[in-house]
């Protein structure tokens, strides 16, 4: 049987995705990871280790079509938001390779990194989502009709890993608050995402203060709804989850469902929802692997295997999900040693 090689794009921290995949694989295939840094932590953890050039270098793309054909690279898996839209333009090309790149479309691509069309989008579907303004008028209209309240979430509209968000609890701390947005956006990694409408780049959201959760949603490699998996979260760090509980809930699987079936979206979507007085608020999605998986993953689904299993053809992968509820677990930092 053909070794099934899986290449992972802008590794950097994830080293436990590369030992989830690592395990699955066994001795049937490897794990190459790229970073534009050999220091990227999970590079340790991988079979093998490459360097490449920054996503928006010119030669990027290249140089994983190299990695690609060199490694007799299976699958394809990007862990970073601000490539996911530069991966799926060059989709066809790089699976002219022999690659099975896991990437959606660029159309859902465009929806899940556009903070303002993702917001749309959800309110199209029918998906309850904070009230969201395009710009500071719009914001202060509707504060002053009562439409809005503080404290409001100023947030950057292509934005990634809560980079700049801020929360404002009245004018002035708003107007500062939005104003400050811009020049941080400028002079981010989130420029070159944002330079579209620099002058729309920050968006005005309602706060809901309510419990909040995240979800797994996986459809297949065809973009058909498998299934999906809730954790309440109990803490957060630097825009990831570090503690939360599994959770099954019926009315959270029906409204994922709806998400996946529209977005028809490859492979595993994180997304974002809070609860309030039993009302389910949609924030974002994600369509890749997000810093909560490992909840997901130690809950009981192995989608590692999942994955592995439909790049092989299977279609019955039930063996691999016996997700259970309640169950907590805590993320803890650990040193990784790196050559030099």
């Amino acid at each position: 049987m053909k070794k099934t090689n899986i290449l992972f794009t802008c590794a950097g921290r994830r080293n436990y995705l590369i030992n989830y995949f690592k395990e699955a694989l066994g001795a049937k295939g490897k794990v190459v990871a790229v970073d534009m840094q050999l220091t990227a932590p999970a590079l340790v953890d991988a079979d093998v280790a490459k360097k490449v050039p920054g996503i928006y270098d010119p030669s990027y793309i290249s140089a994983l079509k190299e990695i690609i054909v060199d490694e007799q690279i299976s699958a394809v898996i990007s862990l970073n938001d601000l490539e996911l839209p530069i991966l799926s333009e060059h989709k066809s090309e790089l699976e002219a390779l022999g690659a099975h790149i896991i990437i959606s479309d660029p159309r859902v691509i465009s929806i899940a990194f556009d903070k303002w069309k993702t917001y749309t989008f959800f309110k199209e579907i029918g998906v309850d989502t904070p009230k969201t303004y395009l710009n500071l008028e719009d914001a202060q209209s509707a504060i002053e009709t009562g439409e809005l309240e503080y404290p409001v979430i100023i947030k950057p509209r292509w934005g990634s890993a809560s980079i700049s968000i801020d929360i404002a609890e009245n004018e002035d701390e708003l107007k500062l608050a939005y104003q400050l947005q811009h020049i941080k956006v400028k002079k981010s990694i989130l420029s070159t995402a944002s330079a579209e409408d620099m002058g729309q780049s920050i968006l005005i959201q309602e706060k809901i203060n309510g419990e909040e959760y995240g979800i797994d949603i996986l459809n297949d490699l065809n973009g058909n709804h498998y299934s999906s998996f809730v954790r309440r979260k109990l803490a957060m760090r630097s825009g990831e989850t570090d503690k939360a509980v599994s959770v099954i809930d019926e009315n959270y699987a029906e409204i994922a469902k709806k998400i996946a079936e529209h977005t028809k979206h490859v492979g595993n979507m994180d997304c974002d929802f809070f609860v309030k007085d039993d009302k389910v608020y949609y924030l974002e999605m994600n369509p890749r692997f997000g810093g909560g998986y490992p909840f997901s993953h130690e809950a009981g689904v192995n989608t590692p295997a999942i994955y592995l299993a439909w790049l092989r053809g299977a279609s019955d992968v039930d063996q691999y999900n016996k997700f259970k509820e309640g169950l907590m677990f805590s993320k803890c930092d650990k040193m990784m040693p790196i050559a030099l």
